[in-house]
């Protein structure tokens, strides 16, 4: 899964980076070494909201003893319609060492979470190994989620090869437009598109043991947007055509009007019964047959 040596040599090399910083798509060239910030509002330190077992995570996650979540505050995007902002965008938490953030890791998996799944981890790479290592050193050994927007390098991305076992990114936007409007970033779908590619590369489909927990493999989060927005089709045929149809995807429902999405009108409204099936109809066209389904009654979330 993970060696000590392995770790270490990547530790280094991620701090690196960190003194011109361009650990992200927005390569902002602070130096965050010495507490300068850029766009995510993060220095030397990771910044924690909370950590516990969390069992509204995907099924494969959670299984009986729950998904062992790391909240970082702050994020590499600035999406109008979070409906997690007061952390991402306001910054709610603490600063942690790395053996603070290391011993949150070990109190998870000694509570019997399954893994360990870092939440908004784009920003704090880095922070992140520099705790693996101490808290491997110590004993962990459940898998490890990266859980993200999906706005990653691929740079980045290759030093956690052979680190962490699942990757959970968001496809968020098919079209640029889009995603400049509503996050900030013009370049979301092409960075996206390589970043999934990449995880894909690492790890494979989704690999579930005899206790439906996830052990290894890309699962995939998409948001469905009222009137399209979020270019569900074409996302769907990427995965399908590009990645593998046997790609894991949660197709999500949850989507309502949040922190500033009331200020753009096609935003200000939450999804239909109908615009969610048509998104799960368009993932079945393709080929796409590994859905994560909850029966929503009344109509709240995942079919």
């Amino acid at each position: 899964m993970y060696g000590a040596g392995k770790l270490h040599e990547r530790v280094k090399q991620a701090l690196a980076i960190l003194e011109n910083c361009c650990l992200c798509p927005r390569r902002c060239q602070v130096n965050r070494l010495k507490g300068e910030l850029g766009k995510c509002s993060t220095g030397r330190q990771a910044i924690v909201s909370s950590f516990g077992p969390h069992f509204g995570e995907e099924s494969p996650l959670v299984g009986s003893g729950g998904s062992g979540t790391i909240f970082f505050a702050f994020c590499n995007l600035k999406c109008c319609f979070c409906q997690n902002y007061a952390i991402s965008q306001l910054g709610e938490g603490q600063e942690v060492t790395a053996r603070e953030l290391a011993n949150m890791m070990l109190s998870l998996e000694r509570q019997g979470c399954h893994n360990i799944n870092f939440v908004s981890p784009t920003h704090v790479v880095p922070q992140i190994l520099e705790a693996l290592e101490i808290a491997v050193e110590v004993g962990l050994s459940v898998p490890l989620v990266y859980n993200s927007g999906g706005y990653d390098t691929v740079d980045t991305l290759q030093i956690l090869d052979g680190i962490f076992d699942i990757y959970m990114p968001d496809m968020k936007y098919s079209d640029g437009q889009n995603a400049h409007r509503f996050s900030g970033i013009d370049d979301y779908p092409l960075i996206n598109r390589a970043a999934v590619k990449e995880m894909h590369h690492q790890v494979g489909d989704l690999k579930i043991d005899n206790q439906g927990v996830a052990t290894r493999g890309l699962l995939v989060r998409h948001l469905v947007l009222p009137d399209g927005l979020a270019g569900t089709a074409e996302v769907c045929r990427f995965l399908s055509q590009e990645i593998s149809v046997n790609t894991y995807l949660n197709v999500m429902a949850q989507y309502h009007p949040c922190y500033q999405a009331f200020d753009v009108p096609e935003l200000a409204r939450s999804i239909s019964r109908e615009e969610f099936v048509e998104a799960i109809e368009t993932a079945r066209s393709y080929g796409l047959h590994r859905l994560d389904r909850i029966e929503p009654r009344p109509f709240a979330g995942v079919l």
